[in-house]
Order: structure tokens, then sequence, then C-alpha cells
């Protein structure tokens, strides 16, 4: 049998807590990669929400079908890095980035990986999807044998207090799930919610500037619904290492452009240098300013969208 790719379930993005009394549970939101694992009784795959296969990237994974009671499964969670015990996005990426054998083998041990399963939509040959939560989260508790690199995700049933927790360790939130609520493959509705303590955005990079030789700082935007690319405002502060921005200093200058990418000028021009819009980046802020740029951003990392996924429609 073979098990086609899928696109997740979705919560939206809301500003309140669903609810008391409601069916509601609440996870950690994840700061990771999401991840969707595909066995069909033989072969094993791991897929993001885009489809592209990640399989070789997590070769860590390539015996988690005899961590699973099933004979054919498919797992819903997210990939996650730690660092200090805080799941860090700049080190999941250090590992869904490569691409080379040897750089893969090596990471294995340098970046460990913890898969952070939380829902099931395929079992034994049937689809689970239009079981309520509950009922599959039942099913999933009965199939996962956790190990050091599985783990099923917990649910808290006041959200209130996770969420309060999340404030006082300083993690990305919460995401809000009905226990009543099916799985709607390519959908995203109010039945899951996720509420942030921080806004992250995927943007493009549009232009940059230098200190010494080297890019110290990037201008970002994202599209709007006609495709036109806006100006957000510009990071210097981010969590990358040095090759990074060695990196992103060498793609600047194959893709430094003539004329301004963006649709509005940017405040930052002095000294700025163009570029074509093909790079992206995971970048946190604290709010939006009144001029509709972003305020404390900070690059948590490179991105895996393409540019022209990179929308403002992620801040709604």
């Amino acid at each position: 049998m073979d098990l086609q790719p899928v696109i997740p379930f979705e919560p939206i993005l809301v500003k309140e807590l669903p609810s008391p009394g409601d069916p509601w549970i609440a996870q950690v939101k994840w700061d990771g990669v999401r991840m969707l694992t595909y066995y069909d009784g033989q072969s094993l795959r791991l897929i993001n929400r885009r489809g592209n296969d990640r399989t070789l990237q997590y070769p860590e994974f390539a015996g988690l079908n005899e961590s699973c009671r099933a004979g054919s499964f498919i797992l819903d969670g997210e990939m996650i890095a730690l660092t200090g015990g805080k799941p860090s996005f700049h080190q999941i990426m250090g590992r869904d980035s490569l691409r080379r054998q040897m750089e893969i083998t090596f990471a294995v041990r340098r970046i460990p990986v913890i898969y952070m399963v939380f829902d099931l939509l395929y079992c034994d040959g049937e689809w689970v999807t239009g079981l309520p939560l509950r009922q599959r989260q039942d099913r999933l508790r009965q199939l996962i044998i956790p190990n050091e690199h599985l783990q099923l995700v917990p649910n808290v049933e006041e959200p209130a207090a996770l969420y309060r927790v999340m404030e006082e360790r300083g993690w990305e939130g919460i995401v809000c799930k009905n226990l009543d609520s099916s799985y709607a493959i390519g959908g995203k509705d109010a039945r899951w919610q996720k509420l942030k303590l921080s806004h992250d955005l995927h943007a493009v990079i549009g232009g940059v500037t230098y200190r010494d030789g080297q890019v110290n700082a990037l201008l970002l935007g994202l599209y709007d619904e006609e495709g036109r690319l806006i100006y957000i405002g510009h990071a210097g502060s981010a969590r990358w290492r040095a090759e990074d921005w060695r990196r992103v200093t060498k793609e600047a200058d194959r893709l430094t452009a003539a004329g301004r990418p963006f649709l509005n000028p940017p405040a930052r021009l002095k000294d700025t240098i163009w570029l074509r819009p093909e790079l992206t980046v995971k970048v946190s802020f604290m709010e939006w300013t009144p001029g509709g740029t972003m305020r404390h951003p900070v690059i948590q990392g490179w991105s895996p969208l393409e540019p022209k996924r990179c929308l403002l429609s992620q801040s709604m």
C-alpha cells in the first residue's frame, strides 16, 4: 500500500483562551518542524507539512515503526531540538536543512532530535481522521512505545495554567484543541487554536547592510494578496552562528539587485544593498509598531519556506 502525503490540519491564531467548561485541552506549541510519519507496513517515510520528504535528514527514526504497535500508520507531530532544555528552531533547522550524507551522519550526534507526536490519522489500514480527538489520542496512547527520541505530547486540561507556565519559561506559546474535533486534512479552523507569547513570521530578505565587509542586518518583507513585497522592518539581532552570517554575506554577493524589491520604502536606506528576494528566515518580535514594522525582531534561523509563501496573512 502506498500512503500518499496529506496536508496537515492547522490551528488558527487567536488572542484569548477558550471559554472554561468547554471540552478543550492545551498542548505546548513546540518551536520545531511539523512532521508526518507514514508507514505502510514495509517502508517508513517522514514528510513535512509541505509534502517534502525528510526521511534522509533524520536517520535515527528509520526504525520508528518498531515503537508503534500497528501494522501501518500515519502519525502527526513535530521534530524538536533542545538547547538548555528549551526548544530551539535554530537547532532543528540545523538538522532539517542538511542534504549531504556525511553532514547528516555527524549532525545526528551533534544535534539530538525528539519527535513529539500529538495525533493519529491512519491505523492498521483505516483512516481515523473522522473520530473525535479524544478517541484518536486514546488509540495513540495504546500504539506508541515512548523512548528517548519518541514522545507523546502531554495534554493539560486547564489551558490558562499551561499558558502561565509558558510565560514563566519564555517559550513560544500553546495550542488549544477541542476534544470533540475530527481531523480536517488540509483544513484550518477554530477547533484548534494557537496562542503565542510573541509573534513569529517567515520573512523574505530584500536587502542587507554591512559592517567591516560582512552583513550585519537584514531588511525583511512579506507578500500581500497582490504579490507585492511589503517591508516590515530590519533585524540585526540573531541566534545565528558566525557561519550563518558568512553564508548570508556570500549569498548577498550573488543576489545583489539594482532596484528596491519592496513596495514601500524602508526608513533604513543608508548603505543598504538590495537583493533579489530569494532567501527566507524565521523571525520573532514583540509587537507591530503603528507604522507596520516589527518591534525588537530577532532572527531565529533560516526558514524552509519559499519566498512567495511568506505572506502577510501569517500575522492574522
